[in-house]
Formats: C-alpha cells, structure tokens, sequence
C-alpha cells in the first residue's frame, strides 16, 4: 500500500469542517500487524489502543501552502512497543479517540522503526508534498 488520505477526511476538508492550523495534529506510530488501513476508518478509536506504539506532541509551525500540509519536525518521546511501519496523522481537540484520521503514511524514509525506549525524531519530507498533498 502507499500512503493514503482517509477518505472521510478529505470530505471534511472538502466542506470547510476541518481546520488543521487551529486543531491539534498528533503523528501516531502504528504496528500494522496490529491495525489494517480501511477508507471505512474515521477516528482514532479505529485504530485499536495495541497497535499505538508512541505519539509526538501536538505538532508545530504547520502550514498549508497550495495544497500541500507540513509542520515542524517532531519526537516520538522515549518510544517502546512492537516494530512500527506506519504513520498515522490525526486531527482534533479533546479526547484522542475522537481525533478524525487524516492520513495513513507506510511509504516514508525511516520506517519501518523499531522503539528501543529512547527518542525516535519524526523528520518530515522536505520535498514538494512534505508531510501530504491534497
């Protein structure tokens, strides 16, 4: 699979109902042998608490430039857990589970990864798409 927008987030995007440089965006690494992307998928409670291996902080300096979404590199503080070969990023005050999915990255350099305890840094793509494209 290559990386894909949630369908259900395009949508929002697509009615002004999502707002990714006032919400909170998390970045989630993700054990895919616990979670399977479904375009069905809504929210953070679609993806069961097992297969979250470690979340940045809320991410910062995030812009919007002609369709293309990126935001300050970030940390994976002291990760541990199972290898991790996605990256889920997830927008959305409150509650974690109620965060909306935004996209489902298993194509990116770094992963897979493996949590060792210590810090993993979140490095987005410094090319043309960054972190995504609409």
């Amino acid at each position: 699979m290559s990386n894909l927008l949630y369908p259900k987030f395009k949508e929002a995007a697509l009615k002004g109902e999502v707002d990714l440089l006032t919400n909170d965006v998390v970045a989630v690494l993700v054990d895919s042998a616990d979670y399977t992307y479904a375009a069905t998928h809504t929210t953070m409670a679609d993806v069961p608490a097992i297969a979250r291996v470690s979340m940045t902080a809320v991410l910062t300096g995030k812009t919007v430039v002609d369709g293309v979404f990126d935001a300050a590199d970030s940390v994976y503080p002291s990760a541990t857990g199972d290898e991790s070969e996605v990256v889920i990023l997830a927008t959305g005050t409150g509650s974690i589970e109620t965060f909306k999915l935004v996209v489902y990255i298993d194509t990116a350099t770094g992963l897979p990864v493996i949590p060792n305890t210590g810090d993993i840094n979140a490095v987005w793509d410094n090319g043309a798409n960054k972190i995504f494209k609409l």
